[in-house]
């Protein structure tokens, strides 16, 4: 039965979880995660809903789009919401184990949530090293997408099997930022392959800068209006979870843009 208890630890790392998956949009009661994580804690579809706004009025950027009606996040959200912005893998990792917890509780299996990206758990094979390195990558896009509702930040494109969750600082260069989706931009295949070699970078002012090589006038038309055509413009911004601009300095000086 739902009760009106006060929300535990574990309760609102789930919900964070669910946060971090879903674009703001889609935060109200009727989302079959928020249905679904209501029912493992028995809770109303609604206050899971309202739970999600609560932390939403913790995100900066969210509060600065004037979006958020509601203002009556909790200390342990707070508190949450803090130790998240200090060690994004660890807050987000243990937010992923109170989601999973209660969902095993539930006869769900862990990574569930993206069992759709990640065919080893699909198929039913155990949950090997390998596999959750797959299940946090997945998360990971998850969020990112989220982020910029599906689009590609310097072309436009809005179709998800063509898009990639690209980190600004490599996954194996910073542990505490790996599932942090600041240090992530939605881009295109094309557009992620271009910036992981560094023939693109978005400078800490949000503008897309296009190495001289492919700006070349010898380039071909295809990378003339795809790629370099783009030098000098704003990214598309996300909703929430703006780049960090450590991070994108890191990446326009580690490639000499700056």
């Amino acid at each position: 039965m739902p009760h009106h208890n006060n929300w535990t630890r574990q309760q609102t790392l789930a919900a964070l979880h669910i946060y971090l998956q879903l674009p703001f949009g889609q935060l109200h009661h009727r989302n079959p995660l928020i249905k679904q994580l209501a029912g493992w804690i028995g809770r109303t579809p609604s206050a899971v809903a309202l739970k999600l706004v609560n932390l939403a009025s913790l995100d900066p950027q969210i509060v600065a789009s004037g979006r958020v009606g509601m203002g009556n996040a909790s200390n342990l959200d707070k508190q949450i919401w803090q130790e998240l912005n200090a060690n994004w893998d660890a807050v987000a990792t243990e937010a992923a184990a109170a989601y999973e917890s209660f969902g095993i509780e539930n006869g769900v299996s862990p990574g569930a949530d993206v069992i759709d990206e990640v065919p080893e758990i699909a198929e039913g094979k155990s949950i090997t090293a390998t596999v959750k390195v797959r299940v946090n990558q997945a998360r990971f896009r998850r969020a990112v997408l989220a982020s910029y509702n599906a689009r590609c930040c310097v072309s436009g494109l809005a179709v998800p099997q063509l898009l990639i969750a690209s980190h600004i600082i490599p996954w194996a260069d910073d542990h505490k930022n790996r599932l942090n989706p600041r240090n992530g931009l939605c881009l295109s295949a094309l557009h992620d392959k271009a910036y992981d070699r560094g023939l693109i970078t978005v400078l800490p002012s949000l503008t897309i800068r296009v190495s001289p090589e492919l700006r070349s006038v010898q380039a071909d038309e295809f990378t003339r209006t795809a790629i370099a055509a783009f030098d000098g413009r704003s990214i598309r911004m996300p909703e929430r979870f703006k780049p960090d601009e450590a991070f994108l300095t890191a990446h326009a000086q580690r490639f000499g843009f700056l």
